[in-house]
Parts: structure tokens; sequence; C-alpha cells
């Protein structure tokens, strides 16, 4: 006998109503202008607290750590995108209207498109980079160096492509006005630590957490109200593909900038249970789940204190500064665990499937931190010690465009000796050989975990 079909009790109502309120949950899909408001009205603008530079200081050196702009989905996220629609549209009935508004809806995406930049992306990049010399115009002024690298990735080849488009041809990038250097050792290395490749990345154990929040009573309670609403039973969905639901709904909106009508499946409180599970991998997977997730990225925060160092030293012996702008293109996976490392957003207790409601406020919210376009910018100072009675060398960092308060201080600026002083331990013996290096032991991976 064939499963009963499951009554349809939603009603529809005017697609701007369904999206009300979803925007802010996507986590790493989530667009830049939820974490800055004001770039919706005027993509230029610096907005209401535009970061002032310290009194009696001129920038000597800015170092920029990209994410990619808005990209589309991933070839898998398409294939299981097009499982659900042909489901639909093979089952679905004109007295379900769900169902039927999403079998009509035109299934476009393709796997060719595979996470590609989107033009939205590019526009993401132009206009940071219009943004960045307007706020730091020293720095970007006519026949400075830039110093651009990518991940191998299109998405990041492009997205820096698109931010040296938006600076001008004011800029020199040397000898090839072309070329971006590819360098993943510093924008993947999460690719190049096998201790991380081994125990995490292909561990499906260290996914614990999330599978069994995927199996838990909150993501049932939205799955069953997903069935309900698409009037099949509940066994013919998963977790997954409720979640590629709910993604489609990000990427029409970041894409598009349309309302879609996978949205109409989703109240604000089913879309915080939706946050929660792709906080909780990026968490386990890319932030403070395990120690590797983090300590791998020391290669990249050492190298950002070497430049900056250098900077220092050129400025004390009276030369130019050798590279004034230095931006590199990464990912939300590059970007999450170098922030993990410097001890930023950690919540006193960790996200685990169990304590949804307890993590309501928590610090660790992905779409705040990571959002397309993310991005985190240390600026090197050199200040009048006459006018500031500090030492000359001052830094300041911003995530996303918004000063940063230091761990050490709780200031915005700080002394570079006392940033350099408080991360004295990774800057001295994080060794990414070392952290990566697989043990040998006969132990298992759960033993390791």
């Amino acid at each position: 006998m064939a499963p009963r079909r499951a009554a349809c009790v939603v009603l529809l109502l005017p697609l701007a109503v369904w999206g009300a309120g979803l925007s802010g949950y996507f986590g790493t899909k989530s667009r830049y202008e939820e974490v800055n408001p004001h770039l919706a009205e005027d993509p230029l603008s610096l907005g209401p607290h535009a970061a002032r530079l310290p009194a009696a200081c001129a920038p000597l050196q800015l170092r920029a750590v990209l994410r990619h702009g808005t990209r589309y989905p991933t070839a898998g996220q398409i294939r299981r995108l097009a499982e659900l629609h042909g489901r639909l549209r093979r089952a679905a009935e004109p007295s379900c209207p769900a169902a039927a508004a999403l079998a009509a809806w035109p299934m476009w995406y393709e796997e060719s498109l595979d996470g590609r930049l989107a033009p939205r992306g590019r526009r993401d990049m132009e206009h940071l980079a219009r943004r960045l010399a307007a706020r730091f115009p020293a720095l970007f002024a006519a026949r400075r160096r830039l110093a651009l690298a990518s991940s191998s990735k299109h998405r990041c080849l492009q997205s820096g492509a698109a931010f040296r488009r938006g600076l001008g041809p004011s800029l020199s990038l040397g000898a090839d006005e072309t070329e971006i250097e590819v360098n993943d050792a510093l924008m993947r290395f999460f690719d190049h630590c096998d201790r991380f490749v081994a125990f995490v990345e292909e561990n499906d154990t260290a996914m614990y957490q999330v599978n069994a929040f995927k199996e838990g009573p909150e993501m049932r309670k939205v799955m069953e109200k997903v069935a309900s609403a698409l009037c099949m039973p509940a066994s013919e969905l998963s977790a997954d593909l409720v979640q590629v639901a709910f993604l489609t709904c990000s990427y029409e909106l970041t894409i598009k900038n349309v309302t879609s009508p996978w949205c109409s499946l989703f109240s604000e409180e089913d879309a915080k249970v939706l946050e929660y599970l792709n906080d909780l991998k990026q968490y386990w997977k890319r932030g403070y789940g395990y120690d590797i997730n983090s300590r791998s990225s020391c290669i990249l925060f050492q190298d950002i204190f070497q430049q900056l160092d250098k900077a220092v030293d050129e400025s004390r012996s009276s030369k130019p500064i050798s590279s004034p702008l230095i931006v590199q293109v990464g990912h939300a996976e590059t970007l999450q665990p170098l922030l993990a490392l410097m001890g930023f957003f950690k919540d006193a207790e960790p996200l685990r499937a169990n304590n949804y409601f307890r993590q309501a406020h928590r610090k660790f919210r992905s779409g705040r931190i990571v959002p397309y376009a993310a991005n985190l910018v240390f600026v090197l100072y050199h200040c009048d010690q006459a006018k500031t009675s500090k030492e000359e060398y001052q830094v300041q960092m911003l995530l996303n465009e918004k000063l940063m308060p230091f761990l050490h201080s709780n200031e915005t600026i700080s002394t570079y000796a006392d940033l350099k002083s408080y991360y004295k331990d990774i800057l001295q013996n994080c060794n990414f050989e070392e952290e990566c290096e697989l043990p040998k032991f006969n132990g298992t991976v759960t033993d390791e975990l």
C-alpha cells in the first residue's frame, strides 16, 4: 500500500511575508549587507560608525584577508536541489499549494556553475575595494604597490580581479599588471594540514554533534513542518534535503535579490534552527571544536606578523615600505580558523547538539563573522610619540569594516609590541609542520579527537 500523504495545513502568504526575517539566519551563505545594513542603500557608504584613524598617526601598511564574494551553489548542492525539485514535480498535486508552487519554480541552477563567483560577487569585491580606498586614502594613493594573492579556486581569483578593478588604474601590481599570485599554502592551509584532513575533514565521527542535531527534536520539528507543507510523509525528507531547500532561499536572495518560493517553507524560528545546524558544522570543522582547526592557520597568522615586522623595520630604517598593501582572497574556511586561533567569538560553553536553547545568544554566529565578502584587516601605523605618549608603532584591526576590540585590552587600538606580546606563544611555538604532522601511533581517529 502506498504511504498515506500528509494533510497540507499551510496557507500560502505573499512571498514578502514568508521571506521577512529569514535573511539574518543564513550562516556562511549570508549577504554582506546583513552585517552592514547601510550598504543596502549606498554600497559605497562607510557607514554611521566609520573607523577613524588614530590621532597623530600615519598608516604604514594594510594587510587584508578577504573571503570571496557571493557565489553560486556547489555542484553537490545543485544535485541535491535537483533531486528535491524532481520529487516535487513528480508528486505535487494542485490541492497542495506549496508543493505545486515549488514544482512550477524554474530550476535554473546547473552543475557547471559549481561554486563560481556570481555577478553580485564581483560587485561585492569592487565596492569593498572602493570603500577601503576611501577609508585609507594615503595607502591606496597612486603609485603605491598592491600585492594581490588568492586561493587557486576560480571564485577567489575572480574576486581578486574584481577587487583590483574596483581600485581603478592608479595602483601598481608590479611588473605584471594582470598577475594575481596563487598561494594555497596560506589561503587553503587546511588542505595541506594532514592532521586536519585525517582527523576532521575526512572523519565522520568528528561531526558527531552535527549529525546528532540533525536527529534531534529541533530539526525533527522543522522537518515535520516542511513535510506537512509539501503534503508528503516526513520519512521522505532528510535533514540534508530540508537544509538544501533553506539554502536555496538564501541563494535566490543573495544572487538574484528575490524572495524565492522556497522561503515560504520556513518561519523565523525554523531559520534559527537551521542557522544553528550550519554553525555547529562551522564550530566543529573550522572553529573551536578541535584545536587542529585553528592551529592549522598559524602559518597564515605568522605570515601576517612577518609582513608587519618587515614594515616596522623598514620604517625604523627610514626606507620606503616595500609592501604597503597586501590583499589576499580566500574562503570562510580561511578566516574562521584564523579568528578562532586569535580567540575571537569564543563562547563559555561549546556548541553542542543538546544546548540549542542555551546558545540562543551565542557569540559564534558564522553569518555575522564570515558572510560573503567577509574581510579581516590589519592596519599598522607610525605615530608621533611626542603627541601620543605611546609607542610609535600601533595597530588597528577591522572585521567586516568594523573596529575590533583587542582581547588583551578591550581597546580598538594597540601598540604593536603589546599585540605581539599577547600572541607570543602562537608566534613562537605554533609550527605548521609539527601541528599538521600525523601522529605515529596505532590508535584510532576517535582516540586522537
